[in-house]
């Protein structure tokens, strides 16, 4: 059976200009220094990937250098090597860019390639035989991919008797496919440095989780630390009430209670798969460019649970389309959520004229308008724009 991912269901709100440099540096040191021959090693003839010069910066684990811990992970042996390597940087590290920053990104991308490094050379250690590739740091991006977004939808390819694709979470594809499966129960190709790949893995979820348990990246609803404390906080919870206390009031229970308890929990486990659902709907929608789909499950999401937070782009394309479809509370209340939680957007201004003319010509309320207005006109900067605002101003000031 072949499988292959193909898209994932978000998209970054920015350019990840450090994944592309990644990738275009991958490729023009490939180009310089992958050169096959064949050279004569104790009597055998082997084939020889790079050239001469480059054969110093593999990483060899019985004599390995500082330095190689990174060299090695920007050359490779061939061009399905490097192909399959950049698609999967390209796959899961343009999201991993957009969360960690351009630096931190990079920083985390150099630091996943030494891990892997040090996990293979460390497993390896009396090996002569030259690692070379950057699948170690990739699977390092990759495991940050799993930890920040492991509820968003992977297309995948899959060719058995027949060719198809299908929609899988990130949790299972790479917990399951990538990681386990690849690298633990197959790992029958020779030559290939699995135990780098495992370790890029490691590196990669306990280096995020590190960062989001402390802060230094801000933890959402659906990454894998927030879903380690909601199963945690379950899990207390059923401790609790099998023991017969009341988790509300600390007093002993009868059975009848705790089996209204137990019930009660089931439901808002279902509330939270539903929520699941429709925020990987709306994503779903949203890219394949299908805003009045995604903006009917943003709706329904915020009846579930308003406090609910989507990514920036995809909250803004949801309001946007509230307002065409002249659904004018609802677009406050996703133009009102925007401003509460994305207040750096570089065009704020924007979304302040837009909440100002809601307020002003559909919702009657004059309070809101002039307070959005008078923030829209001290930033615009388009002339059309800013003598709507102008206008709308006199109106209300009258």
């Amino acid at each position: 059976m072949f499988i292959l991912p193909i898209r994932t269901n978000i998209r970054p709100w920015r350019t990840p200009y450090t994944n592309y440099a990644l990738i275009v540096a991958n490729i023009i040191i490939f180009l310089i220094t992958y050169s096959p021959h064949y050279s004569w090693i104790g009597g055998t003839r082997v084939l020889e990937p790079l050239r001469p010069a480059a054969e110093q910066f593999m990483l060899v684990p019985k004599y390995w250098r500082l330095w190689q811990l990174v060299t090695y992970a920007f050359l490779h042996g061939g061009i399905m090597h490097i192909v399959g390597n950049m698609f999967f940087l390209y796959l899961f590290g343009n999201n991993v860019n957009d969360r960690l920053g351009h630096i931190g990104y990079l920083g985390f991308y150099l630091a996943g390639a030494v891990f892997s490094g040090i996990g293979h050379a460390i497993l390896h250690s009396s090996s002569p035989i030259p690692c070379l590739g950057a699948s170690g740091a990739v699977a390092a991006v990759t495991g940050a991919y799993l930890a920040l977004f492991p509820q968003t939808l992977i297309t995948v390819v899959y060719w058995l008797i027949f060719i198809g694709t299908i929609e899988l979470p990130a949790l299972y594809f790479i917990g399951f496919k990538l990681i386990f499966w690849d690298n633990v129960l197959e790992r029958r190709v020779p030559n290939v440095a699995y135990d780098a790949h495992l370790s890029g893995y490691a590196f990669g979820v306990l280096a995020i989780l590190a960062m989001l348990a402390i802060g230094l990246i801000k933890s959402g609803t659906f990454d894998m630390l927030a879903m380690i404390k909601r199963w945690n906080r379950r899990r207390q919870y059923r401790d609790v009430v099998s023991s017969g206390l009341d988790p509300f009031t600390g007093r002993q229970t009868t059975k009848q209670i705790k089996v209204k308890e137990v019930k009660k929990t089931a439901a808002e486990l279902k509330q939270d798969e539903k929520i699941t659902q429709l925020r990987n709907e709306i994503a779903t929608r949203i890219n394949q460019r299908n805003f009045t789909t995604a903006a009917q499950s943003y709706i329904e999401l915020m009846t579930l649970d308003n406090q609910q937070i989507l990514p920036r782009q995809h909250l803004l394309d949801i309001a946007n389309q509230l307002a065409s479809e002249n659904k004018h509370a609802e677009s406050a209340g996703a133009y009102e959520q925007f401003l509460a939680h994305y207040s750096s957007y570089e065009y704020v201004e924007q979304v302040q004229l837009m909440l100002g003319l809601l307020y002003s010509r559909y919702l009657d309320k004059p309070d809101l308008a002039l307070k959005y207005l008078q923030e829209a006109a001290k930033k615009l900067s388009d002339p059309g724009q800013l003598k709507m605002c102008q206008d709308e101003l006199t109106k209300l000031q009258k």
